[in-house]
């Protein structure tokens, strides 16, 4: 049985339809205190799958605290998690004196729950494999560059492919392979959480396509600096694509002011600019794993 989010309702669904099994979803209720009651369908089969992105992840974590070890008493012994995005990925180290490893912390607490986690193009830089951030846990790490480059290839006829800061080049580089696009990746420097200045390729843009590819769109002020800059350029038209869009009604108007054309995303969080089903990738991950 897959068991989905009311927040994550409709992935959950054609993930299960395309696995063939019932969808269920786990029951919410806050409290006025602040509290939440959370209740699973009374009897649940031996291998269970909970599908839930975790974009917005404080609230959810604790959720699925409660969901899974409720999960457990009510029959199931195989729990497997699919979160396309997974969530405190970033803070692989502590840059300063007392601050919280929070990727190997939420890493240890997701193994002590589920024995599979399956996600897509997870946020990691000094770590190379997930397997050591979820230990003791077996992790399914997919890709959307494929059908990324795929969703480009039918909609675009040579262009230049940008990613906006160095950790974008794995995903820009991938995207631009099938088809073999120019493609460039800018420098950024930061001096805060919303201030970024960014140095373009030496890449001519003019009268160019140019799409600004990345794994994780968040505050949007990065792509907005790339989006100004290209046009800059005088490249012919903007257009952003990112795999995990978290960005908040307000960025996503910021970067269509600033000139973008189209802001696309896959449906790893649920946004309206998912142009891009992940439903038969994770199916592929979810029946290999027997």
């Amino acid at each position: 049985m897959l068991l989905g989010f009311d927040d994550y309702q409709e992935q959950a669904a054609a993930l299960a339809e395309a696995l063939g099994m019932p969808c269920r979803i786990v029951k919410r209720h806050r409290f006025p205190d602040g509290e939440n009651k959370i209740t699973l369908p009374s009897s649940l089969p031996g291998q269970v799958i909970f599908c839930r992105s975790l974009d917005h992840p404080n609230e959810k974590l604790l959720e699925l605290l409660l969901a899974v070890k409720t999960a457990r008493e009510l029959g199931a012994k195989v729990v497997t998690l699919v979160a396309p995005y997974l969530c405190y990925m970033r803070q692989d180290m502590a840059f300063q004196p007392g601050e919280a490893v929070s990727q190997r912390i939420v890493g240890s607490f997701l193994a002590n729950l589920f024995e599979n986690v399956i996600t897509v193009d997870p946020h990691l830089h000094r770590i190379q494999h997930l397997e050591q951030v979820i230990p003791t846990t077996r992790t399914l790490t997919l890709s959307a560059t494929a059908l990324m480059a795929e969703f480009l290839a039918e909609r675009l006829q040579n262009p230049v492919l940008l990613g906006p800061d160095s950790e974008a080049e794995q995903w820009v580089g991938a995207v631009a392979k099938p088809s073999q696009w120019e493609y460039g990746v800018c420098e950024k420097l930061r001096s805060g959480d919303r201030e970024v200045e960014i140095t373009l390729p030496g890449i001519d843009l003019r009268d160019r396509d140019v799409v600004i590819v990345d794994d994780v769109a968040s505050s949007g002020h990065t792509l907005l600096e790339a989006i100004k800059g290209c046009l800059a350029a005088n490249a012919r038209q903007v257009d952003v694509l990112v795999t995990h869009a978290l960005l908040d009604a307000d960025a996503k108007q910021r970067l269509a002011l600033a000139g973008a054309r189209n802001i696309w995303s896959t449906d790893s969080v649920a946004h309206d600019s998912n142009v891009i089903p992940l439903r038969g990738l994770l199916k592929d991950a979810v029946l290999s794993l027997g």
